[in-house]
C-alpha cells in the first residue's frame, strides 16, 4: 500500500526491531544518493541501558531521543542532503513529533510477523535489543496504514528489491 499526497523531503524506514531497518535504509540511500542517519546511533546511554537490561522504553525516554532525530533530518536538509533516517517510530504520536520537525516528511514501514522479527533478533550479535523485547515492540507498534506519504512493504523481500521500491517511491515523489 502506498499514499504520497505530495513530495516527499525525506525518508524515515520503520518499524519493529529486526525488522531490517539499517540494512534497508542504507540500500535506499544507495538508490536514491540519499544520507543514511541510523536512529540508534542518537540513543542517550541511560535508554541503551535500559533496552540492553531488557526493559523496553517508555514515551519519555523517546522524547528527546525523537526531538534529536528531528534536528538531524532538519539540519541535513539544510545542508542539501537528502536524509533516510532509520527509526522504529512505533507509535503514531512518535510519527507525528518528526513530521513537525521535517514537513514532507515520507515513512517506509517494514512490516513483517512477530516469529520473524523474534528469530532475526535473536541472531545479531553485538545488538543492544533483546529479542525478548520483540513482544513489547508489537505491543507499541500502531502501524501507519492510511498515513499520508507511507509506503507500507512486506520486510521478508530481498533487501534490494524493498530498497529500489523504497527509493523510486521517493522519486516519484519529487515527480508529483
Amino acid at each position: 500500500m502506498t499514499t504520497a499526497n505530495s513530495a516527499i523531503t525525506a525518508l524515515v524506514v520503520m518499524g519493529v526491531s529486526g525488522c531490517g531497518k539499517s540494512v534497508v535504509g542504507a540500500e535506499i540511500a544507495l538508490n536514491s544518493g540519499g544520507r543514511l542517519i541510523e536512529g540508534d546511533a542518537f540513543h542517550p546511554p541511560a535508554n541503551i541501558e535500559k533496552m540492553s537490561a531488557g526493559h523496553p522504553l517508555n514515551d519519555e525516554d523517546r522524547a528527546g531521543w525523537l526531538t534529536r532525530l528531528g534536528e538531524e533530518m532538519a539540519t541535513a536538509l539544510r545542508n542539501g542532503e537528502h536524509p533516510v533516517l532509520t527509526c522504529s517510530a512505533l507509535k503514531l504520536i512518535y510519527r507525528e513529533r518528526l513530521r513537525q520537525a521535517v514537513p514532507g516528511l515520507g515513512f517506509v514501514f517494514l512490516e513483517l510477523t512477530k516469529e520473524v522479527a523474534t528469530e532475526r533478533c535473536s541472531h545479531r550479535p553485538g545488538h543492544f535489543m533483546p529479542a525478548s523485547l520483540v513482544d513489547s515492540q508489537f505491543a507499541t507498534l500502531e502501524p501507519p496504514y492510511g498515513e499520508d506519504r507511507t509506503l507500507v512493504v512486506d520486510a521478508t523481500q530481498p533487501i534490494s528489491s524493498i530498497g529500489k521500491q523504497a527509493a523510486d517511491w521517493w522519486k516519484a515523489s519529487k515527480a508529483d
